[in-house]
């Protein structure tokens, strides 16, 4: 990163403006993944202001992010605190930090894999996929028995129709990295 300060930095490339918070915490209060949270959502936007980015890129929060948006509903000044995170992200990845849960990019690229191939998520297989690349063959077996007998995870993909059109987006989003 170049020597611009990091909340500056964030609001050119995601038009937040962290530096308008004002720790009033009701973003990690609504937060559905703050129990699971090394860093709470207020925090880390006061991380981004104190420009503390090796400490932001190192948690474990950015990687739990559900990008469900409570935090900006309920913030008085309008921070998108998902897109934020969404952007450390990012950040973490082009700058190849050992990323906290090293797992939830794996997932990420497994779930997008299966909507460019068939339109859709096929949940048996994009799981299948992770698995495979995790090496986590057996964890969560029995619920995924489970599942599949209760008839609420398919074994067969479905498709929709049209789906070139998802191949297209995906092609266009290629091109724009």
């Amino acid at each position: 990163m170049s020597t611009e300060h990091l909340s500056t930095v964030i609001y050119q490339d995601t038009d937040q403006q962290v530096n308008r918070c004002y720790g009033c915490m009701k973003c990690s209060g609504g937060c559905p993944i703050s129990f699971a949270a090394d860093i709470k959502i207020h925090e880390i936007i006061r991380l981004v202001n104190l420009n503390q980015l090796d400490k932001l890129l190192q948690c474990k929060t950015i990687w739990l992010c559900a990008f469900c948006k409570t935090c900006k509903q309920r913030c008085p000044n309008d921070i998108d605190s998902s897109l934020v995170m969404d952007w450390l992200k990012s950040k973490a990845l082009r700058d190849d930090v050992a990323i906290a849960m090293p797992n939830i990019p794996i997932l990420y690229q497994s779930f997008l894999q299966s909507v460019e191939k068939l339109g859709r998520v096929h949940e048996a297989g994009w799981i299948s996929s992770y698995k495979i690349k995790t090496k986590t063959y057996s964890n969560d077996l029995k619920l995924g028995l489970k599942m599949i007998r209760k008839g609420k995870l398919k074994l067969l993909p479905g498709r929709i129709k049209n789906y070139q059109q998802i191949r297209k987006i995906f092609s266009c989003a290629r091109k724009e990295l």
